[in-house]
């Protein structure tokens, strides 16, 4: 309160202020920082006041301004109490500054903070970014110590941070820890290893983006194992090689070398082989034979010894083993002191070749074997002397090679040692080798034992199998092969043989198998090489022979054939039951092509075609025609000769004739095209022409024009004039054009008639067409009419009706003349011209036309139809396999309609064969391929199939067979496992098809080994058996299971053994090769016919005793 004081005094007191406080006022907070933009927010913090006047800080006013003019403004409608905020609802691209106000507990509030500065409010985004010394670019450490990479990492907003190594997630594990912060990220890798190598991979994403930094890590230590497998070969009972890869992983340094060592699987004891081996293979020497081992490979680099690689576990054998036994013991030549041994070769040589042969014998009550020979005998035969007449003996003899002796072979059959006084044993039972209705021939082999003395001959006999009494065929025959004839046909019989020497017949020999007397069947086959397959070349005017063998039962019939030719008298065919030849003499350049030999038997038919190119001059060439005639030249055109002798025509020789002359004159005999223009001839002569070709072997036969052309400038007359129509009081022509125009165009026809009884022509008309109307004619009058061609020149010589016309009004109905068409067919080449003429009658002239399925022909300058008088002409020019087909012809007219047709034969190479290619029976190495015959033969049948084949691997066809007559085969000889895909065509006497392909196909088996069987279970134990049982496999890989090998092994051993010798066909077995007190365990393969599949896991161990016996004895006290 204040008092106000003057001279007098102090007077009252005002009334007291408002208390207050005695504070210090408080700082600004710190200038605000910008933490994060958007288009509508930006987010800002601050520091506290320095000091706060004295009372808590509680809060803080945020205010903004818009720049340029614009006023502060609240932007915190609530207090805020922390020392950051967030402005919202700002307007995206405008500027603002920023302040803030501090309050405290004493509702004062401080100065304003620092504005801001000028903020522009739009998204505010940065890419990660990685900073991270360049010391952690590449790091080497040794085993044990610590990996520690650590970087500073900045963006907006803050990146998401992943680790990995070589591309793969590191997983947090012990050993791994990983530390991120905003600003940092750590990796720590403690008690490093070698697999800690590689590379470490920090990447950052937000975004603005993506940010990778590699770190490579090398971490030193001694090696890892060398690269699987341990490979060994060459095994034998002294020595092995063994080789191994580098070790994938080699501590980061040079591997200097390896050390190699072994264990014997009884022991548990390494022993070395090699200290130091530079290389990755090596020899291992002094093993002992029949011991088993294993041995291992360890890489040492400067950090030390690395892991070990160890083998399977092999024995020290031999791979080859001692012979089979000597087979086929017997004995001949028996004295009273002396036999003759021989036998055959063991059938195996166990690998190794056999260097000789043992031979021991035994009396009959002793024994002990005796060796006859001191050194092995390399003969197949020895002659056992100093024997004891009267004394029996046997033999027996053994093979040898490096492995040792064999098992000795079965005893011979006791012999005495005395003169022979034996019958001789019986021969083997008899083998039916031939049958016909009436014959059966039999073969059989000598006896064993011929008693001592040598065979003399042998006796046969034979019963129908329904009798029991055997009769004689024949006594005394010396060979061991006899045809007994006169046999009732349809009968079965059987067969036996006797052998005989000196002494007698020996007992019979077992019967042979029934035999019914009918005529063996076998289909016909050709028995011919490659060679007989290849094109016979023959020079013109040679003979040649093709001889084929073959074989068949019932003796096929034989025919050869080839298109076109009559062979009966073309050529001699000479056939015998098993062979045929066919010789044609003098050949010429028509007995080229393709002959075909068909056998026919009962049992199957079997085709071959042989190729034959006769080398000639060529054939006649084909479809002559003279055309633009002019007043001294003329151009003649042809095709090339259909047999071209062998050799490509590359030159025709051209002549011509006058008509009233005998002699030809040579126009060229240089001309390389199928045309040829003949100048320098006489105006008004008539001329025949003729053109050859030539190839290598000469020139050949000529072709000759069929009229006389004759030379003018005018056009030659009209030709085939005829009449259409006749009524009462006119008569309609028709002709064809000229066939020459003398060089220039037709003008235009002059139409002349003469009365019968005239003498005078008169002139009907001048007319551009080639038809005409003459009417005003007298009723039952006889006319004759003759028509001239026109043309720059002058007029044509006439063409004449050769008889006259009566006028008077005619009806007949039209008849189409197909006789001169045998089966109403015509025949054509590809690309050659077709001129058919047909002739037609009636009257009036009928309108012809031509249609095919129903749809008439549209004319074309290539295919159309001309109407003569007396014919219809159907002009075809450079046919194609799709004009082939059955057209029909309508003729009609007043009086009626008539229907014909005519047969176009396109003759060319066919159309490909139908697909698709169906491949079938696919084995290891063949497949079986079907298609169907072409749609479209060519007009000649298909003669034979070309099949081709390739590997898909390539590009490159190969020829299977050329020679495929029917539409399938069986191709052989593929390599398993490789994809082919096959190419078809056909061919016919004038060419090729193109091709068909079919899918690929891998030639495999259409099944695979089988799966394991089950798990095997024991249901049986002894001491001195086990009995095993188990499961048949899940899948039997697409062939049944034949059958199943048990293998067993001693639980301490590593080796498994074969427990059956023959294969397993039940799902149970008992094993009896076993040691009592020993523990077994059991495994089970599968066998189909893909081969034998993978085990089953092993069975229970179990121990091999008998059971326990139950207690005896029960009573009851």
């Amino acid at each position: 309160v204040h008092g106000a004081e003057n001279i007098v005094g102090i007077g009252k007191c005002s009334k007291s202020c408002v208390p207050v406080a005695a504070r210090d006022p408080c700082d600004p907070p710190g200038q605000p920082e910008v933490t994060n933009i958007t288009r509508t927010c930006v987010s800002l913090s601050w520091t506290k006041p320095e000091y706060d006047g004295g009372a808590k800080i509680t809060g803080y006013i945020v205010e903004r301004k818009e720049l340029p003019d614009g006023r502060w403004l609240k932007c915190s409608f609530t207090n805020v109490q922390e020392t950051f905020f967030d402005v919202t609802g700002l307007t995206e691209d405008q500027r603002y500054e920023f302040r803030v106000i501090a309050r405290n507990a004493a509702d004062q509030f401080s100065e304003p903070s620092d504005s801001t500065g000028p903020v522009t409010v739009k998204d505010d985004i940065e890419a990660p970014r990685i900073m991270m010394d360049a010391k952690f670019r590449d790091i080497v450490i040794k085993a044990g110590e610590i990996i520690k990479i650590n970087s500073d990492i900045a963006g907006r907003p803050l990146p998401i941070v992943s680790w990995t190594k070589d591309g793969k997630d590191i997983e947090e594990k012990a050993r791994v820890e990983i530390v991120s912060t905003d600003h940092s990220t750590t990796i720590t890798v403690k008690d490093c290893i070698r697999r800690d190598s590689g590379q470490y991979v920090l990447t950052l994403q937000n975004v603005a983006g993506t940010r990778s930094l590699a770190v490579n890590c090398k971490v030193l230590d001694r090696p890892g194992p060398p690269a699987a497998p341990l490979e060994i070969k060459g095994l034998t009972a002294e020595k092995c090689y063994l080789s191994w890869g580098p070790p994938q992983e080699n501590g980061g340094a040079e591997i200097d070398y390896y050390i190699v060592e072994k264990r014997e699987t009884s022991r548990l004891a390494w022993t070395l082989c090699e200290a130091e081996l530079p290389t990755t293979s090596c020899k291992v020497m002094k093993l002992l034979r029949g011991n088993e081992y294993i041995f291992r490979v360890m890489g040492v680099n400067k950090y030390g010894v690395g892991e070990p690689l160890e083998s399977e576990a092999v024995k020290a054998l031999d791979p080859f083993t001692v012979p089979t036994p000597p087979k086929s013991l017997e004995i001949t030549n028996v004295t009273k002191e002396s036999m003759t041994l021989c036998w055959a070769r063991p059938d195996s040589d166990g690998g190794n070749e056999i260097s000789g042969y043992v031979i021991e014998r035994r009396e009959k009550n002793s024994i002990r074997w005796i060796r006859i020979n001191k050194k092995p005998v390399y003969d197949l035969r020895i002659k056992s002397s100093g024997l004891r007449e009267g004394c029996e003996y046997e033999y027996r003899a053994y093979a040898e090679n490096a492995a040792g002796l064999s098992l000795p072979s079965d005893p011979s059959p006791l012999i005495k040692a005395e003169d022979p006084v034996f019958l001789p044993s019986p021969p083997s039972r008899p083998k039916i080798v031939d049958h016909t209705r009436s014959h059966i021939t039999i073969g059989w082999t000598k006896p064993l034992f011929d008693g001592g003395g040598p065979i003399i001959g042998y006796t046969v006999e034979y019963k129908l199998t329904s009798e029991t009494d055997w009769s004689t065929a024949i006594q005394s025959l010396r060979g061991t092969e006899y045809t007994v004839i006169g046999l009732t046909s349809g009968a079965e019989y059987v067969f036996r043989v006797r052998s005989v020497n000196k002494i007698g017949a020996s007992d019979p020999s077992d019967a042979s198998e029934p035999q019914v007397a009918k005529e063996r069947e076998e289909e016909p086959v050709f028995d011919i090489d490659n060679e007989m397959r290849k094109t016979l070349v023959v020079k013109a005017g040679e003979s040649f022979t093709m001889t084929v063998p073959f074989r068949g039962k019932p003796i096929p019939n034989v025919l050869w054939s080839k298109p076109d030719t009559d062979l009966r008298t073309r050529a001699n065919i000479d056939s015998s039951d098993n062979r045929t030849s066919l010789t044609v003499e003098k050949a010429t350049r028509n007995d080229s092509g393709k002959y075909t030999l068909t056998l026919q038997n009962i049992v199957n038919t079997a085709s071959l075609t042989l190729i034959v190119k006769v080398l000639d001059t060529p054939g006649p060439p084909s479809n002559i025609i003279v055309k633009d005639v002019t007043k001294e030249s003329a151009v003649l055109s042809w095709e090339g000769p259909e047999n071209d002798g062998g050799a490509p025509v590359k030159n025709y020789y051209i002549e011509k004739r006058e008509a009233s002359k005998k002699a030809w004159v040579t126009v060229t005999n240089n001309c390389h095209r199928l045309s040829y223009k003949v100048a320098n001839l006489q105006e008004g002569g008539i001329y025949y022409f003729r053109v050859s070709g030539e190839n290598e072997f000469g020139v050949g036969v000529p072709i000759e024009t069929k009229d006389g052309v004759k030379i003018t400038e005018k056009p030659s007359p009209p030709e085939k004039l005829g009449v259409s129509r006749i009524t009462k009081d006119s008569v309609s022509l028709v002709w064809l054009k000229p066939e020459h125009d003398g060089g220039s165009r037709i003008v235009g026809y002059l139409v002349e008639a003469l009365e019968k009884g005239q003498q005078k022509w008169v002139k009907c008309a001048v007319v551009k067409t080639t038809h005409h109307i003459v009417q005003g004619l007298k009723e039952n009058m006889d006319y004759f009419f003759r028509v001239f061609a026109e043309n720059e020149a002058g007029l044509s010589d006439p063409r004449e009706l050769l008889l006259p016309v009566t006028v008077k009004e005619q009806m007949e109905s039209p008849e189409v003349d197909m006789k001169g068409f045998p089966n109403h067919t015509v025949y054509v080449r590809a690309g050659s011209n077709l001129k058919v003429e047909i002739p037609i009658s009636g009257k009036p002239l009928p309108k012809v036309t031509l249609s095919r399925d129903g749809i008439p022909l549209k004319p074309t300058m290539r295919f159309n139809t001309e109407t003569a008088a007396e014919c219809v002409i159907i002009n075809l020019k450079e046919s194609v396999a799709t004009d082939a087909g059955k057209y029909d012809i309508t003729a009609a007219n007043s009086s009626g309609t008539t229907k014909s047709f005519i047969k176009i034969v396109v003759l060319d190479r066919p159309g490909p064969p139908v697909g698709p290619i169906v491949v079938s029976d696919i084995t290891e190495e063949g497949v079986t391929l079907k298609w169907e015959p072409p749609h479209y033969d060519g007009g000649s049948q298909v003669t034979n199939y070309i099949v081709l084949k390739r590997e898909t691997s390539t590009a490159v066809w190969s020829e299977v067979s050329a020679t495929v007559a029917r539409n399938m085969i069986k191709v052989m000889k593929l390599t398993t496992g490789e994809e082919y895909q096959f190419r078809i065509k056909a061919e016919n006497r004038f060419g090729i098809s193109d091709h068909l392909d079919s899918a690929c196909v891998v030639i495999k088996l259409p099944y695979t080994i089988p799966g394991p069987p089950s798990t095997p279970w024991i249901t049986n134990v002894t001491r001195e058996s086990i009995t095993v049982g188990w499961h048949e496999p899940v899948s039997n890989g697409g062939s049944a299971v034949i059958g199943y090998h048990l293998e067993m092994k001693d639980r301490n051993s590593i080796l498994w053994k074969k427990v059956n010798k023959m294969i397993i066909r039940t799902t149970h077995f008992k094993a009896s090769t076993i040691t009592a007190g020993l523990i077994y365990e059991f495994r089970i393969y599968a066998e189909n016919a893909a081969g034998i599949g993978k085990p089953s896991h092993p069975s229970d161990a179990v121990l091999a005793i008998d059971a326990c016996e139950p207690p005896r004895n029960i009573r009851v006290t």
